[in-house]
């Protein structure tokens, strides 16, 4: 019988120094070139850093210029192979542009494509839909107003850009999540503050005839990110929620110790539901993965209301039990986790938005 891995425990693997704070990664394969690791880097000069799987580590591989990076994008279409940053500052002439990187094959590094006017771009998300490519960014504030709209691209093969297809108003947004479910596409968006409060509802869309239509609402609080996973033929959905204020209400005993929640989808009833509450210390981020037949998620847990020294949490899957804690990893401001594999084994790569440090975890299994 085939051995089944199991995660035993969880070892520090490597100490990758950044240009600056990391607020995220995208962790990407180029087929016949390697295993990459794009960093969004807080400081504009020397901007972001993309590195290379070499002799089992990460070695740095290529500067981007960014403006307070805020996180990255891979995605293809056709043979082309894109990476789209989204910048949350202006640039040196005071224009604020999220940037479309394309591969070149000759140079072997990423060339300017499409420049896209943003406002404090938080994520970019890529998809296709009936054969078309969609490229969606969330806006999160203009000036100071957190109340704008979000805007989903679509790639025309004539011209070779990404077009204005639709816009969606958000608040304060920081991430879009597309999946899809049997024939229905899906987007949902993490809506984070609308000037003055975070428990606000962010939105599940549905793609009907031709662009995206509210599908449910879900009430968070200051809403980082959605995370969809399937177990089984079951589909769930987690939010992690940041923080809870509003200017309005008495403040809690701490605004940042906070459940985030997974969703599950009710086939029946056509809607998610709560499946499971987690306590979360600032929740920003939720990676699943899996090793073996286990199911996993981790969450970066960034700040307790004291200190950004937090630990941040791997939950196994425990069916009935939902998801039970496992693991506790420390980790300084965590902001993003990525979940990767190679030949020689399972990782976990984690950035801090606080040390210009981030860590490559090695899953030892048993």
């Amino acid at each position: 019988l085939p051995v089944q891995h199991r995660l035993d425990y969880v070892e520090e693997y490597q100490n990758l120094v950044t240009n600056s704070e990391t607020m995220g990664i995208e962790v990407f394969s180029i087929p016949k070139v390697g295993l990459f690791a794009a960093m969004a880097n807080r400081i504009t000069p020397p901007g972001s850093a993309i590195y290379r799987w070499t002799d089992g580590k990460f070695v740095h591989y290529q500067n981007i210029p960014t403006y307070q990076a805020q996180s990255w994008k891979y995605f293809t279409i056709g043979k082309k192979i894109f990476l789209a940053v989204a910048n949350f500052e202006q640039n040196e002439r005071g224009q604020e542009f999220s940037v479309i990187y394309k591969w070149s094959r000759r140079k072997a590094k990423f060339v300017t494509y499409q420049r896209i006017s943003t406002h404090s771009a938080r994520d970019w998300e890529a998809f296709v839909i009936e054969g078309e490519a969609f490229l969606a960014v969330v806006n999160h504030r203009e000036g100071n107003n957190h109340n704008i709209d979000s805007v989903i691209y679509r790639w025309n093969p004539r011209t070779g850009l990404f077009e204005t297809n639709q816009t969606i108003p958000t608040s304060g947004a920081y991430d879009w999540e597309f999946f899809t479910i049997g024939p229905y596409s899906f987007l949902a968006v993490a809506n984070t503050f609308n000037g003055t409060s975070t428990k606000i509802y962010s939105h599940i869309y549905i793609w009907l005839s031709g662009s995206f239509q509210l599908f449910q609402s879900i009430l968070t609080f200051g809403a980082a990110d959605w995370e969809v996973f399937h177990i089984g033929d079951r589909v769930f959905l987690a939010v992690a929620n940041s923080h809870s204020y509003d200017s309005g209400m008495p403040a809690p005993s701490n605004f940042y110790a906070i459940n985030s929640s997974i969703y599950e989808l009710n086939i029946t009833a056509q809607m998610f539901v709560k499946f499971q509450d987690l306590l979360t210390y600032s929740a920003l981020d939720w990676e699943f993965f899996s090793v073996g037949d286990d199911s996993f998620l981790v969450v970066a847990n960034s700040f307790d209301g004291f200190t950004f020294s937090v630990n941040s949490i791997i939950y196994r899957w425990q069916g009935y039990e939902g998801f039970v804690a496992a693991h506790h990893l420390p980790t300084v401001g965590c902001r993003d986790w990525e979940a990767f594999h190679t030949p020689e084994g399972s990782y976990l790569l984690y950035s801090s938005a606080k040390e210009p440090l981030s860590k490559v975890l090695k899953l030892k299994t048993t």
